[in-house]
């Protein structure tokens, strides 16, 4: 397996990393055009600095992809979004787009990196209960189970908060942060 730019990749290759973010986040990109979409989007944008979008290739084919959005004069990175092919999961490669995007924000003068993930199927402890009741107690009892929560934790990610019902009632989306 090989981490690469995603500036170099070919249109085919372009086209296996938004097939990737239909496939493996169905809730956020629905079709393969919005996959595509937001692909377009993230290399547009204007940031506080630039994005950095990183892939695993294995066999020329594109497994996963990983990108970084600067904010905070560029002291803060939000990792958005990683994604695995679902046979390549449980394999490292999570764990190597993830360990080479740090590697990049810190480079690029960032001190933390954090990320969102959503709890839409009720995994975690935080799901499908009333946050506002003792929200500290919640944060501090925090179980991820099966949710890729518990993968961020393996690679010293914290829970540092939580958007409660962000995505309807008793789905909240997860907020978690690792200093560089």
């Amino acid at each position: 397996m090989n981490i690469v730019d995603m500036k170099t990749l070919n249109e085919t290759q372009w086209e296996q990393a938004a097939q990737i973010l239909h496939e493996e986040m169905p809730q956020g990109w629905p079709t393969v055009d919005d996959a595509r979409q937001e692909l377009r989007e993230i290399c547009e944008k204007q940031f506080d600095g630039k994005p950095e979008l990183i892939a695993a290739l294995a066999d020329n084919e594109v497994v996963g992809w990983a990108g970084i959005l600067p904010s905070h004069g560029g002291r803060v990175w939000e990792l958005h979004p990683l994604v695995v092919r679902n046979d390549q999961q449980g394999k490292g490669t999570g764990r190597a787009l993830v360990l080479a995007i740090e590697k990049i924000a810190r480079a690029r003068g960032g001190q933390t990196i954090w990320l969102g993930s959503d709890d839409e199927t009720g995994e975690t402890t935080l799901a499908g209960v009333d946050l506002y009741d003792n929200l500290p107690r919640r944060l501090r009892d925090f179980k991820p189970s099966r949710h890729p929560t518990a993968f961020y934790v393996k690679l010293g990610y914290k829970l540092i908060g939580v958007m409660p019902d962000a995505n309807g009632p008793g789905r909240p989306d997860i907020f978690m942060a690792k200093q560089l």
